[in-house]
């Protein structure tokens, strides 16, 4: 069988929580429509995945879902020279610089978990292939057509992107006398991985949900670990999320700097 190529697939980006731990911006947007750089962050999760060939997105809505709608309604208005006839009502677009994205908006529910929102959109995922899936509120530089394949090679069912998480402070190491003997500003090890998310999915991974209470990092992450069908891909470069106005700040510090993940042109 030839190998599957990221063009091929599906994207399925979680995108309906409250965001309560950045409630300072959550209370008039859902999370991944809080900008870095003047852009959602879902737009740079999804500029991220098109660099590797992904133009077809599925959206999982929840909190403030109507926010998400009407910003990929007006995205052609928003990214293009425009001239409206006011009497007609009749709009002419120049220079379009919108973005060659389908786009699929599912409203999962207002308090579903992320196993239940990834489980609701099933009926839009082909049987045939697999499908990768993400959260919308993390930014990373991880090879995604390395972690797919990586999944073809090992023939199992789901694989995830193990990260190292960022520290936040820094560490030191003292004496019996308590002299400091090693001081280190927010190493870097490779111990105590976690799930970066950036998964690759088979649909039947979907089998392991059973409904919209169920977070998807919790029984069926410990089901498929069970049934030795999760597979992880370590990934040692950048890696950030957006848990808090602190991450959004750094963020944005990153973008206006060079950011790791802008690996597309202007």
């Amino acid at each position: 069988m030839s190998a599957i190529k990221c063009s091929d697939l599906h994207l399925v980006i979680v995108a309906g929580g409250y965001g309560t731990r950045i409630a300072e911006e959550t209370m008039y947007k859902p999370k991944p429509m809080i900008e870095i750089g003047g852009y959602p962050i879902l737009w740079h999760i999804m500029k991220y995945y098109e660099h590797f060939g992904v133009t077809d997105f599925i959206i999982c809505l929840g909190y403030k879902g109507h926010v998400i709608r009407e910003y990929f309604a007006n995205f052609m208005l928003h990214s293009s020279d425009v001239t409206m006839d006011l009497q007609s009502g009749e709009m002419q677009f120049h220079a379009c610089r919108s973005a060659p994205w389908r786009v699929t908006l599912v409203d999962t529910g207002l308090d579903t978990m992320t196993g239940g929102r990834l489980k609701r959109v099933g009926d839009f995922l082909p049987a045939d292939k697999p499908f990768l899936f993400t959260y919308g509120d993390g930014l990373s530089d991880v090879n995604i057509a390395a972690v797919l394949q990586l999944h073809q090679q090992h023939g199992k069912l789901a694989t995830l992107t193990s990260v190292a998480p960022p520290n936040r402070y820094g560490v030191i190491h003292t004496d019996d006398n308590h002299q400091i003997t090693q001081f280190a500003e927010k190493p870097h090890d490779n111990q105590g991985r976690i799930n970066g998310g950036f998964f690759v999915l088979e649909k039947k991974v979907l089998d392991y949900i059973e409904g919209d209470s169920m977070p998807f990092e919790q029984d069926p992450l410990v089901n498929l670990t069970r049934d030795r069908q999760l597979m992880a891909y370590p990934h040692s470069g950048f890696w950030q999320p957006m848990d808090s106005v602190r991450d959004k700040k750094l963020l944005e510090r990153y973008w206006h700097s060079g950011a790791p993940w802008k690996v597309w042109s202007d």
